[in-house]
């Protein structure tokens, strides 16, 4: 595989390497290493207390590992500042959290058109965005509803359309179907995947369902926050 001048393989889009993270005395990552390219889907898995989470909240931008470097586009994001981290994630990263993280105050459309408002887009184009997403992946219905009125997993559909609202160049999911049933998962599953190849997006998902890692294209295991065996990225 080729490389970058940095050392980084070259094509990759996302890239945590060597990534060391701990909460007080206790160790969440301890060297786990994760390459992405443009349109691929990984889906990442382990035991629950892994660091899966943890490494995607670092390849996020959300939380700076202790030890390791991220970059994203060829610029690392583990240097920049908290502004500019947010900045780029509310641009370029389409992040779905475990439990939504919607904002409780707002209807489904105005959370999911949040991202688009804050970058300065037009309120009557950035609910019309939100709408369309909110319709592909079924909770049209919940349009003008707030999080308390919605079911755990229409919130969750709602915090996925939020995140693919803006067409990020990568989308990062932390159990994005767990609070579905068996269909609305399968159908959640595929606008997620059909949606970052539409763009040429990547995806990765984190996920203990067999279902999910089987439809991805690469799996990467965490075991005691290291990544099993050595990844090598995306197919060349």
């Amino acid at each position: 595989m080729t490389q970058t001048q940095q050392g980084q393989p070259s094509g990759v889009l996302l890239e945590g390497r060597g990534l060391h993270k701990a909460y007080a005395a206790s160790p969440a990552l301890t060297g786990a290493s994760l390459a992405v390219r443009s349109g691929e889907v990984v889906a990442v898995t382990g035991a629950s207390g892994s660091g899966k989470s943890t490494l995607l909240l670092c390849l996020a931008g959300v939380v700076r590992p202790d030890a390791g470097v991220v970059t994203f586009g060829g610029r690392r994001l583990d240097d920049l500042d908290d502004d500019a981290r947010t900045r780029m994630r509310r641009s370029s990263i389409g992040l779905v959290l475990q439990f939504g993280q919607l904002v409780p105050e707002l209807s489904a459309v105005e959370n999911v058109g949040l991202p688009l408002l804050l970058d300065g887009v037009a309120r009557r184009e950035a609910a019309s965005a939100a709408r369309h997403w909110l319709d592909r992946l079924g909770v049209a219905d919940v349009a003008d509803a707030r999080p308390a009125q919605m079911s755990g997993g229409q919130a969750q559909r709602v915090a996925i359309a939020r995140a693919l609202v803006t067409s990020p160049r990568v989308v990062l999911a932390d159990e994005p179907t767990g609070a579905l049933d068996t269909v609305t998962a399968e159908r959640t599953l595929d606008v997620l995947v059909e949606a970052t190849r539409e763009t040429g997006a990547a995806l990765v998902v984190v996920t203990h369902d067999n279902r999910v890692a089987a439809a991805a294209e690469r799996e990467v295991v965490l075991r005691d926050g290291a990544t099993v065996g050595a990844d090598l990225g995306a197919r060349p």
